[in-house]
């Protein structure tokens, strides 16, 4: 079966950022950064993004543009004879089903509390009232799965229409639709009286607050979100360099996606910051920062349902462009591994997910009581993945890429550097493979301890 490609370079590098952008940036980095002091954790953020996110980011692409297949052919077609480095490619299938098992649920709240604001749920309501909507739908099993449902038939029907007319289509529109949601509320976020408190809490670096977090801390942070980013380690970027043309370098395009994806975290804080200042709200209240603490921010505002709306619309294209191109992942995978066509590999990977989302969904009422090592369900599921699986991943792709035992730095360097645009420098092949790896094991050590 021949392969498809993008229909433009626009597209390949919408696409790619769509899956990066997600609710990690959205939701966890704004709240990642309140807690940890905001200005001194973005600028290390950045710094680890240079260092540590891009490179491997490359390392995926170039697996994927040289073999032209998903990970596990992708791994079979560059690997020495004999040697085993395409299992990881199956870890990597069962990362990218792991990961949709309780994303689903999340990118499923996101539209839950859309369709909330639309409908008008939040007004006349007081403070305690607003705080009741969310663990109300926690509580919910019917409107959870409802969402969730909604997310998933909805995602796999765009991947069924195929690359160009299907995901590249629909996620060019979310993607243009999302960075003009980011441009409104940023700019309304920062007319709102004492919006600069919020900018300045956010953006400048302050490290006698970072210190009260401890520094160690902050970097460590920083590190990891940097790192979580862009979902590296389990394939869900590689299949994109399977389907990209030679034209420009993978240094030069994973820079793009990479300022693209920061671009939106980033405008992410520029929204909430100003918000949580203008209105007395402490930046680091954590996970709740989304739905407990902004839809009483917007409540106070003068056009709060609009602006509430339009918010949760933007948090669901956001989630909502990772899904399916984790979906397309999972298609890719079942088409190369065993020639499904795409309707059929369509239909069984949305009934799979479908299925394999209920417990999360059901963790939060029916099985409430469930704990496993401490974890309710969703949490449990997003540690194997954020924890385990994305480090480990990353540097399975790392030293495949860089060791005589591999694929090899050589053949990496000369599949990155095709086309033009940035050129990946030879002389950082020390630092790929002595200093980068360390790095990555220190992540993975302390995400698991």
């Amino acid at each position: 079966m021949k392969r498809e490609k993008f229909g433009s370079r626009l597209g390949f590098i919408l696409v790619s950022a769509g899956c990066a952008v997600g609710i990690g940036n959205v939701w966890k980095f704004p709240y990642v950064a309140g807690e940890n002091g905001g200005g001194v954790f973005v600028l290390l953020y950045l710094l680890f993004l240079v260092v540590m996110a891009l490179p491997v980011l490359t390392m995926e692409l170039a697996v994927g543009r040289a073999s032209g297949k998903s990970a596990v052919e992708g791994y079979k077609a560059l690997e020495k004879p004999g040697s085993k480095w395409h299992i990881h490619g199956w870890f990597c299938v069962a990362g990218c089903c792991l990961l949709m098992m309780y994303y689903t649920t999340v990118s499923g709240w996101m539209f839950g509390y859309f369709v909330k604001f639309v409908s008008g749920t939040f007004v006349g309501l007081d403070a305690a009232g607003i705080d009741g909507v969310w663990p109300a739908m926690l509580a919910n099993p019917g409107e959870m799965g409802l969402w969730m449902a909604l997310t998933v038939l909805v995602g796999f029907l765009v991947c069924s229409f195929g690359l160009q007319k299907g995901l590249e289509r629909i996620t060019k529109v979310m993607m243009v639709g999302l960075l003009a949601l980011i441009a409104v509320l940023a700019v309304h976020s920062l007319t709102l009286q004492g919006a600069l408190e919020g900018v300045k809490f956010y953006l400048l670096p302050d490290f006698d607050r970072a210190a009260k977090v401890g520094i160690g801390n902050v970097a460590t942070a920083a590190m990891n979100q940097a790192f979580f980013t862009l979902s590296l380690g389990i394939a869900a970027m590689e299949v994109f360099g399977s389907y990209m043309s030679r034209e420009h370098t993978l240094t030069g395009e994973a820079g793009r996606i990479c300022a693209l994806d920061t671009v939106v975290a980033l405008a992410a804080g520029l929204i909430i910051f100003p918000a949580c200042f203008s209105f007395g709200v402490q930046p680091d209240s954590g996970p709740n920062l989304i739905f407990v603490t902004l839809p009483k921010v917007f409540a106070g505002m003068v056009g709060g349902r609009l602006w509430g709306a339009l918010f949760f619309l933007f948090m669901t294209f956001a989630s909502f462009s990772t899904v399916i191109a984790v979906f397309e992942n999972l298609q890719t995978n079942a088409i190369d591994n065993f020639g499904w066509s795409r309707k059929k590999a369509s239909v069984i990977n949305c009934v799979f997910i479908l299925l394999a989302s209920v417990p999360c969904v059901l963790g939060f009422n029916l099985w409430g009581n469930v704990s496993i090592l401490g974890r309710n369900v969703l949490d449990f599921e997003d540690f194997l993945v954020s924890n385990l699986m994305l480090p480990l991943g990353s540097l399975v792709y790392l030293l495949f890429c860089v060791t005589k035992w591999g694929w090899g730095y050589d053949k990496y360097l000369k599949e990155a550097n095709k086309g033009t645009g940035l050129k990946m420098p030879r002389w950082l092949k020390p630092y790929f493979q002595f200093v980068l790896p360390v790095l990555i094991l220190v992540i993975l050590i302390q995400g698991l301890l």
